[in-house]
């Protein structure tokens, strides 16, 4: 089996040459799927009210969207051209999916988004759009024309539900068929039409925006932050424009402002709990027949553990994070833990008491599972 989903170009030399500066087509970049997640397969996750999804449709030159949780007899409605359904992050609903996901692991767990599904029949497409993010297209499956362009200077259509270029002209145009993979930095237009039935398998990157990472940054610091002291003017003088913000006054609130101060370290803990953050939609489910400690303890010895398919687990030189929160755990476990967060596993064996009531705690909370016995 091939180590990574690059052909015969190393990580290394796409990071150098491809990574954010130009496209590149995979032919046979990935084929060994113990499961194709198919139409009836992607229609049932498209029902779940748990899982994000859209339709996406082009009828009498007029672009529709509907978002999920689908009815069976509105998928049943759907013609035989012409339409997209997409699902999101089904990497946290199926195992082998999740495990496609992090095998693009040559890059940080911080940038690594989610894996999105979409199925189109003949004609099927979202129109000629640009992406803010990386992306990976993976066809699985029957085949699709894709055509791309670095200019995207057009602008959208207004009014249109969906971002779609007002003008596309194509640079450059391929037929991927089940297995072919290409990838396109940031801000390169893209249009994909379906030829045959098929899924496309997005693999994206997050791009979190400036404003975004500062207002959530701020947000932060509000709850971890104490500034000592209060205002002050002891030489305070009798005023004739009382109404007026004088430059005294504001010297001195600039002075209290530039209080507000931060180090590596504080970021390092803002990074560690922003980008573990569950989005708002996902949930854990704890295990409705929990095993005591002695019981884990003997399960993960037979059989190890691992993240749930939803968790995110990053850390730093001495501290970790798990989905938003800050992992407490004994010095001695920290290894092993760094272990777990960059393979999202831990094989079978017997572990220290430290790592293994650290272990069973976020088991409690169904942030880890037991892995299953092979």
């Amino acid at each position: 089996m091939r180590k990574t989903l690059l052909g015969a170009i190393s990580p290394e030399e796409f990071l150098r040459e491809y990574w954010q500066k130009k496209p590149l087509l995979i032919r046979q970049a990935w084929t060994d799927f113990p499961e194709i997640i198919d139409y009836a397969r992607l229609a049932q996750l498209a029902e779940r009210d748990d899982v994000q999804s859209r339709l996406i449709e082009y009828k009498n030159e007029q672009w529709r969207l509907e978002s999920g949780p689908f009815t069976p007899s509105r998928l049943k409605r759907l013609g035989e051209t012409d339409w997209t359904i997409l699902v999101q992050s089904v990497n946290h609903l199926i195992p082998h999916i999740s495990e496609l996901l992090y095998r693009f692991n040559f890059l940080p767990y911080t940038r690594l988004d989610d894996l999105m599904i979409s199925y189109a029949p003949p004609g099927g497409t979202v129109g000629p759009h640009y992406d803010s993010y990386d992306v990976f297209l993976l066809q699985v499956g029957g085949k699709k024309r894709w055509q791309i362009s670095s200019d995207d200077a057009s602008g959208f259509i207004e009014d249109a539900p969906i971002r779609v270029l007002k003008d596309f002209n194509p640079e450059q145009e391929w037929i991927l068929e089940h297995g072919d993979m290409l990838y396109l930095p940031p801000q390169y237009a893209h249009y994909g039409v379906a030829l045959e039935p098929g899924m496309t398998y997005s693999i994206g990157f997050r791009a979190p925006k400036t404003q975004e990472i500062a207002v959530k940054f701020l947000e932060y610091l509000q709850d971890e932050i104490c500034l000592d002291g209060m205002y002050a003017d002891p030489d305070a003088t009798v005023t004739t424009v009382p109404a007026r913000i004088d430059a005294q006054f504001t010297d001195r609130i600039s002075q209290m402002l530039q209080n507000i101060q931060w180090d590596d370290e504080r970021v390092k803990d803002f990074i560690g709990r922003y980008f573990t953050e569950p989005p708002p939609h996902v949930f854990f489910d704890q295990t409705e027949d929990l095993l005591d400690f002695d019981d884990f303890a003997a399960a993960v010895a037979t059989s190890g553990v691992m993240l749930d398919l939803k968790s995110q687990m990053l850390y730093s030189d001495d501290a970790l994070f798990i989905n938003g929160e800050v992992l407490e755990c004994h010095a001695d476990a920290l290894g092993a833990l760094q272990e777990l967060a960059n393979n999202r596993q831990l094989g079978a064996g017997v572990y220290t008491e430290e790592l293994l009531e650290t272990l069973f705690t976020y088991y409690e909370y169904g942030y880890i599972t037991l892995k299953p016995i092979q």
